[in-house]
């Protein structure tokens, strides 16, 4: 993410500029506008002109600022699209009326918020900072199926996936299995080549059942699940050890291991977490990112409040991203848990709920 300009002060109002340079980034200003905002950008509308000879339509472009009523992300098509009233005078979209904006890469928008908080403001951090875009290549590869994904600090996308029938491998169609499974490997190849940018890619996973090569042995299935398996294997976790991604799934595995061996030092849900945090108990706080993408100012502001407060108590809080398998599966235990400091033992049978 370019950062093209910044006028704002933490928990009060302001604006910043920026431009998506590649797909992460489109994640990024996903979770950076909500409802309330104002956003400025780039538009393009179809207007009906008289020629003389009729009437005819033309494409022109303009720049407008609306006040966002609903966001809507496409991570396929990487397109951001924002509902609201239109506030900018202009001959072609009335005042008050309802537009909408689409933000893309490439494409400067500007951000205007009444307030804005610690995540908003460590979210910008992150999407600006280029030591935390998508440092992570991993190619998950079986028999006639394979996937190129990146992963960044805050997504693991997709970026080919090749598929091909192969013959089976027995009697004269031998020949043909071998001659198939070079050109399916060659097509994996060049959709690194293609997908994956060295000067900013530190390490690449290569995981794959175990036949076809001894470096293809790491993982049981070629889907973007079994990255969650690869990743967590000490011999990779060494060599990605300062990946964003990788922390995340390491946090969740000592969440899993304390839950199993010491449940009183690990606790899920809202009501819980809470409590943990009000006696300061929190050691390692794993929330998700969907948990701020809500319309509710006051429930935003809490969680907001419980990030700073476990990092003000020197614990650690990872905002985990949903786009991330380690997200997904922290989104199965609603959202939020924590491993405590000290066990909990008269809070761990309570039935907590968190308040509405």
């Amino acid at each position: 993410m370019k950062l093209l300009y910044q006028s704002y002060i933490k928990n009060g109002e302001g604006e910043i500029k920026l431009v998506a340079e590649e797909a992460e980034d489109m994640w990024h200003a996903y979770n950076l506008i909500r409802e309330g905002d104002h956003v400025t950008a780039t538009t393009f509308r179809k207007v009906a002109k008289d020629s003389g000879m009729g009437a005819d339509s033309e494409r022109i472009k303009l720049k407008l600022t609306i006040l966002v009523e609903g966001v809507e992300f496409d991570p396929e098509g990487g397109v951001i699209r924002l509902k609201g009233k239109n506030l900018t005078e202009s001959e072609w979209v009335k005042l008050g009326s309802y537009h909408t904006l689409e933000l893309e890469q490439q494409r400067a928008f500007t951000v205007r918020k009444d307030a804005w908080d610690a995540l908003d403001v460590e979210r910008v951090r992150q999407a600006c900072d280029p030591k935390l875009s998508a440092d992570l290549a991993a190619v998950l590869i079986t028999e006639g199926l394979a996937q190129v994904c990146l992963v960044g600090s805050a997504t693991t996308l997709v970026r080919a996936k090749i598929e091909t029938n192969l013959p089976r491998k027995r009697g004269a169609a031998a020949a043909g299995y071998d001659k198939a499974w070079d050109k399916f490997q060659n097509t994996v190849f060049e959709a690194v080549v293609r997908h994956v940018d060295w000067e900013v890619v530190k390490c690449l996973v290569i995981a794959g059942p175990g036949f076809a090569k001894d470096s293809f042995k790491w993982a049981g299935a070629a889907y973007k699940h079994s990255l969650k398996e690869v990743l967590s294997l000490p011999a990779i976790a060494s060599q990605i050890k300062d990946t964003k991604a990788a922390r995340e799934v390491t946090a969740l595995k000592e969440f899993y291991d304390m839950l199993s061996n010491d449940p009183a030092r690990a606790f899920y849900g809202p009501g819980h977490v809470l409590a943990a945090a009000e006696l300061g108990a929190i050691q390692t706080l794993l929330i998700s990112d969907k948990l701020f993408r809500v319309n509710d100012v006051a429930k935003r502001k809490k969680y907001a409040a419980l990030v700073e407060g476990v990092q003000a108590a020197g614990g650690e809080a990872l905002v985990f991203s949903s786009m991330h398998v380690s997200g997904e599966q922290l989104n199965q235990l609603s959202g939020i848990a924590a491993v405590l400091r000290f066990p909990l033992p008269e809070l761990e049978d309570q039935e907590l709920v968190e308040e509405a």
